[in-house]
């Protein structure tokens, strides 16, 4: 459900250094015919064709609605959805600026991709410092998106990623929000049986 990577940037012909034992696992997958979908986050919001051309990932940047058994799903990565965070708001479009990424583009692999680990180092996850706590559900942005999805259409399952936390919340009659977590602290997915869906943490 996005951030994959805490930083991603595909220039013409160069990608970042790393992840290659990731991607190797997802080519794995996909070779095997498994399909392989990737909601580009705030983290990987510079995911253009690498992905789709090499590994055969396909890619959403919006919301998108699917059934599968019965059961209508909203997914998402989560950010800029719901009231507030007019400030990455603003971001997002700055960084998601056509003109932008190409001047981006223009810097040298080396100097843009040190840059951009930079601000990626000073992140959460790389400090430790994780400011991710559940606010109730008044203050959720997410939940409130939810709800206000719901006086539009019936959804039974809004699935999320950008929180960073394994929650899972009834926001209708019949309708849950459930965030995924993360694989750096909490370890947890979800798990659709066709019926029910629930989060489950992974042990290994």
């Amino acid at each position: 459900m996005g951030d994959l990577f805490d930083m991603w940037f595909e220039y013409k012909t160069v990608v970042p250094k790393g992840f290659v034992r990731l991607l190797g696992k997802i080519a794995e997958l996909t070779d095997a015919g498994i399909r392989v979908t990737l909601f580009a986050g705030n983290h990987d919001m510079w995911t253009f064709d690498y992905l789709p051309k090499e590994l055969n990932v396909a890619i959403h940047r919006e919301p998108i609605v699917r059934e599968y058994s019965g059961k209508r799903f909203y997914l998402a990565h989560g950010d800029g959805l719901g009231p507030g965070d007019k400030g990455y708001k603003f971001i997002k479009k700055v960084f998601s600026s056509k003109l932008c990424q190409w001047l981006f583009a223009r810097v040298h692999p080396n100097l843009g991709l040190q840059v951009a680990n930079y601000f990626s180092g000073k992140s959460r996850i790389a400090t430790g410092n994780s400011e991710d706590h559940f606010l109730g559900e008044e203050k959720e942005w997410l939940v409130t998106h939810c709800k206000a999805e719901l006086k539009k259409q019936q959804v039974d399952f809004f699935v999320f990623g950008h929180r960073h936390l394994p929650l899972d919340i009834k926001v209708g009659e019949h309708s849950r929000y459930i965030n995924l977590g993360d694989w750096v602290s909490y370890f947890t997915y979800a798990e659709f049986d066709g019926d029910k869906m629930e989060l489950k943490k992974f042990e290994g």
